[in-house]
């Protein structure tokens, strides 16, 4: 049995994508566990970039079986528009399963996410606008629709009616908008109902059989640890859970079914939207940053904020997934800076916070307190074994392996699946 989970260390965006795809080789099955099309993962394939939102990055491989889990909600017409992409790029999608449990993002859920947000104006949250709250909000209320929900009409209408009774008198009544009836949302859903109908699946009892045959199965994370409900960065967080016991509920297996935890972080570090953030960069590093780790969300398109490595955070994401390795990306994008800081911990109002505070108000104005390295001032896009990166290169990895007491067991040197440097992966016999 090899059940290994692959989750953000960061606030996302840390490249789980790449790092999917270049150890997916040695899987059966890749399982997205939570989250919506508000994720963004971007992975190279045959010289071209795909930008995967729902689909686990597994599917450009024939011999893995993608799943979408119980966990995930799942705006249908955006889950047959990236099928038929990735069908047009040669990537057959008969082989996905999607969760009978997963629950669906609803045409309001979508104009309940925008109207919320601009009614909260500076003080939003910087949502993606994708529904995905307010459909995580009637699963947990009790109101939701479920992929199961489309393969009985009768059902489905119920549903609709009973939910549309309480959400149209908050789009008219609280928001102004236009309202909805139950034949125009029904005859919308039940016309995607037919395409994915082949891929509702018990997935639980799959992924759980998969295991006890000794298959490898892959736990794909989205968003980041800080970006969790109940660890992160509250309210500027998602709505579900992308720490690694999210996999289990996410999926449906018991934490007995994981043998690994893998912890993806960027050699620096980026948040996209609103929230605090100890170590940004506003000057000429920052947008160095950005501009050469192309710090675009996937998903929106925002210019992400960037700034130095954060230790406190990792240790963080060390203690509530319990990571058993860190997996750098980006070191790249460090390669011209001279000098380069580190957040070891952080002061506020004299005292000194080795692990992050409990309270918001601590970590919104806690000031970082940082160690400075040498850079290493050369292009270490070609390096495949760690010897080869400069001695600086190579300090920098080892204070950030000593601080997060997790060995590094790989670092991305550059955006392609070859341009990364394994120290710590046994491939699959």
């Amino acid at each position: 049995m090899a059940g290994i989970v692959l989750v953000g260390a960061q606030w996302g965006d840390e490249g789980k994508g790449k790092i999917t795809d270049l150890i997916a080789d040695d899987f059966d099955y890749v399982v997205r566990f939570q989250g919506g099309n508000n994720a963004g993962h971007t992975v190279i394939h045959g010289g071209h970039t795909l930008k995967l939102h729902l689909i686990p990055s597994g599917i450009m491989y024939p011999h893995i079986t993608p799943v979408i889990g119980n966990g995930c909600v799942i705006d249908p017409k955006v889950l047959l528009e990236e099928m038929d992409r990735l069908e047009a790029d040669g990537l057959p999608t008969h082989r996905l399963l999607i969760s009978c449990n997963a629950h669906l993002i609803m045409p309001y859920h979508l104009d309940l996410d925008g109207a919320s947000e601009h009614r909260l104006g500076s003080l939003e949250i910087g949502t993606t606008r994708r529904g995905i709250g307010p459909a995580y909000m009637d699963k947990a209320s009790r109101m939701g629709l479920r992929i199961q929900d489309l393969t009985d009409e009768h059902i489905f209408r119920k549903k609709v009616e009973a939910a549309l009774h309480e959400k149209n008198a908050i789009l008219s009544k609280v928001y102004g908008l236009a309202t909805y009836t139950e034949d125009q949302i029904t005859e919308e859903y039940l016309s995607y109902a037919e395409r994915i109908k082949p891929h509702i699946s018990d997935t639980s009892l799959v992924i759980n059989k998969a295991l006890d045959a000794d298959q490898w199965v892959l736990f794909e994370g989205a968003q980041g640890t800080l970006l969790d409900v109940d660890h992160g960065t509250y309210p500027f967080v998602t709505s579900s859970s992308p720490v690694a016991g999210g996999a289990c509920t996410g999926a449906g297996v018991g934490p007995r079914r994981i043998d690994r935890v893998l912890g993806i972080a960027k050699a620096y570090i980026t948040r996209v939207g609103s929230g605090p953030f100890p170590t940004e960069l506003s000057g000429e590093v920052g947008e160095h940053l950005i501009r050469v780790g192309q710090e675009y969300g996937t998903t929106t398109g925002r210019e992400r904020r960037a700034g130095w490595y954060d230790s406190v955070i990792v240790r963080y994401a060390v203690q509530v997934s319990g990571l058993t390795d860190l997996i750098i990306t980006k070191l790249d994008v460090l390669s011209e800076l001279d000098t380069i800081k580190v957040c070891v911990a952080y002061e506020y109002e004299g005292h000194r916070y080795n692990n992050l505070p409990c309270h918001q108000t601590v970590f919104h104005h806690a000031r970082p307190i940082y160690e400075e390295l040498p850079g290493w001032q050369a292009d270490i896009t070609g390096c495949r074994d760690f010897g080869d990166l400069p001695k600086e290169a190579r300090d920098y990895i080892g204070f950030i392996e000593d601080l997060a007491e997790v060995p590094v067991a790989m670092i991305a040197v550059g955006p392609a699946r070859e341009q990364t440097v394994v120290r710590r992966w046994e491939s699959r016999p």
